[in-house]
């Protein structure tokens, strides 16, 4: 197997000027073509003029000028096509360097749609939204393979399961040709196959396919077309008229199941050209690893490659679409086009419409990994986490944010595990101690979710996340803050309590409330997850709640983050250390904006 190339922004950067080049090249010759054919547009002119008004020659001289423009125009044709798509290789490379320089931030797709306020990590590890990890990470060209990649983050898949992950994308990292391949298949915009409805569509029990009715439909539309004939070459209108009559009874007897066949596939069938692209494309690559080669053998079935059966469900739809103009509306009662069409694509669900499902799960699942390869490819020295068998685990070394930037990030150990289950993490405002739970918890998903980790090694368990990071009020709702945390604490202890451990992040536990109650029912409440198959970490600035790790040693131990102040400014070196933070930098901070305190 290729290894991953360890100068990823030098591939990128070559291949940009390359492209860029060959794009350069495309617009010159565009613009070359188009004056050509201007200056034959001028000379059909000036040939019709001098053979029509001076008859100095014969018109069929005309001719030459007229092939030569639509031969341009072919021409012309595909050097736009090819100037699209090599416009969109560009932009492939370009967001791909954006990446790597830090500046991706909003230009990618954020995947609002996924977020769920009740789940018990996504908002507070900043999963979806713009700057998310969802929006680093997804390069998908599908709603399938967005929504897999969601799944992923959302809730974490089983170690075999993640190993498998693991293989296939150390197999595609540098599969970049293939990543180019599909960045560019498709329109500008994003896509919208949105494979839940197409797979349902797929799933409904026939409503039309019968072959009498289709035989009916067949010789009406013979009858007609020949009555019609009939009429216009002899005037015997009445065999017209009956047959006629006839089509009208047979349409309006399924008009209801024609209606409901033509609406369930428009908006489902959208971009049934792309997915038909993209399963050309995975159809014809050859892979090693166990996992990939179950999702490409899962793509026949009966012989039948689907991107060939999804090719003829879109040609249908253009051929149903087709109709809608005038002249077809007016021959339709006729030919009976549209209950042709129909038929036509119900014959098409009855046979390859259960498919459908598995084919959209499988691209979606290709896409996903992709996303993931192509973030270990430009980030080849995060490693793959080791998945450990002992039920309590989280051991990092150098563990970072994957979306700080690496020059700005600040790496850290931890432990976790049977023996030392809570870590109090104690410090200033702004330290780093909101970061610190963050790094935790996102690199704990991406383990989860089969990708690479921001550490030097990670070794992790079988875990749930949990957070209580980012719980604001709720006007809507009618929640205060306090609330809305103590129910999120609720959510987590409900967690600790089923078949997988987890994996707590608890950030100012219990701000919301005065510091004699919020000691009592942090101590409660951090006894209560200790004495479950749990670990994690709990932040404060009050150093009250420091105590709670001298009560549950060895189980539970204090860290805390420092902070000094030079030439009357606030330095942070964002390192962890054992022990308690000894000062607060809170009546510094309110003097440096120029309160007076």
């Amino acid at each position: 197997m290729k290894p991953v190339d360890a100068d990823a922004p030098r591939q990128y950067e070559q291949q940009l000027r390359a492209r860029t080049q060959e794009l350069g090249s495309l617009e010159r010759l565009h613009i070359r073509i188009g004056n050509i054919q201007i200056g034959l547009v001028s000379l059909a002119v000036v040939t019709a003029l001098l053979a029509l008004a001076w008859k100095l020659f014969s018109i069929l001289w005309l001719l030459v000028p007229i092939v030569a423009i639509v031969a341009l125009a072919v021409w012309h044709e595909r050097t736009l096509r090819l100037s699209v798509r090599s416009r969109r290789v560009v932009t492939f490379y370009e967001q791909a360097l954006d990446r790597i320089q830090d500046r991706w931030a909003g230009k990618g797709e954020t995947g609002d749609r996924f977020l769920d306020p009740l789940h018990p990590y996504a908002k507070d590890l900043d999963l979806f939204g713009r700057g998310s990890l969802f929006e680093y990470l997804s390069t998908a060209r599908t709603r399938g393979g967005e929504a897999t990649l969601a799944r992923w983050l959302l809730s974490p898949s089983e170690p075999a399961d993640l190993e498998a992950r693991q293989e296939a994308i150390r197999e595609l990292a540098p599969n970049l040709d293939l990543r180019e391949h599909l960045a560019v298949l498709g329109e500008d915009v994003r896509v919208g196959v949105n494979p839940g409805a197409l797979a349902a569509w797929g799933e409904e029990p026939s409503r039309l396919v019968s072959r009498g009715r289709w035989a009916v439909a067949g010789i009406l539309s013979v009858l007609g077309i020949g009555t019609l004939a009939l009429w216009v070459f002899s005037g015997m209108a009445s065999p017209f008229v009956v047959v006629f009559l006839a089509a009208r009874v047979f349409t309006f007897r399924l008009r209801r199941e024609l209606e409901h066949v033509l609406a369930a596939l428009e908006r489902p069938g959208r971009d049934l050209r792309l997915l038909s692209q993209v399963l050309v494309v995975l159809e014809r690559q050859r892979f090693t690893s166990r996992r990939l080669g179950e999702l490409q053998s899962g793509l026949v079935s009966d012989g039948h490659p689907p991107s060939r059966r999804i090719a003829r469900l879109y040609r249908l739809k253009e051929l149903l679409d087709s109709g809608d103009n005038l002249v077809m509306r007016i021959i339709d009662p006729v030919v009976l086009w549209t209950a042709h069409m129909a038929f036509a694509i119900e014959a098409w669900r009855r046979k390859s419409g259960p498919h459908l499902r598995e084919w959209l799960d499988a691209v979606g699942e290709m896409e996903a990994l992709l996303s993931l390869a192509g973030y270990h490819y430009e980030h080849p020295r995060d490693p793959f986490p080791e998945f450990v068998d002992q039920s309590l685990c989280f051991d990092a070394n150098e563990i970072g944010h994957p979306l700080i930037p690496e020059a700005r990030c600040v790496r850290n150990d931890l432990r976790l595990d049977g023996d030392l289950r809570v870590v109090v993490v104690s410090g200033s405002n702004m330290s780093g101690k909101s970061t610190l739970l963050r790094t935790v918890g996102t690199n704990a998903v991406l383990a989860m979710a089969g990708a690479p980790v921001r550490a030097r090694r990670l070794r992790i368990s079988r875990l749930a996340v949990g957070a209580s990071i980012r719980t604001l009020d709720s006007l809507q709702s009618g929640t205060s803050r306090f609330y809305a945390e103590i129910t999120r604490l609720k959510q987590l202890l409900d967690m600790s309590g089923r078949d997988r451990p987890l994996l707590f992040l608890l950030d100012e536990l219990l701000h919301g409330t005065n510091s004699h109650d919020r000691r009592i029912g942090a101590q409660g409440l951090v006894r209560a997850l200790v004495a479950r198959r749990t670990i994690g970490l709990l932040t404060t600035h009050d150093l009250a709640l420091a105590q709670i790790a001298d009560d549950l040693a060895p189980l539970a131990a204090n860290a805390h983050f420092q902070d000094q102040i030079e030439e009357g400014r606030m330095r942070f070196d964002y390192r962890l250390r054992p022990g308690v933070v000894e000062h607060s930098n809170a009546l510094d901070l309110m003097r440096s904006v120029g309160l007076e305190v």
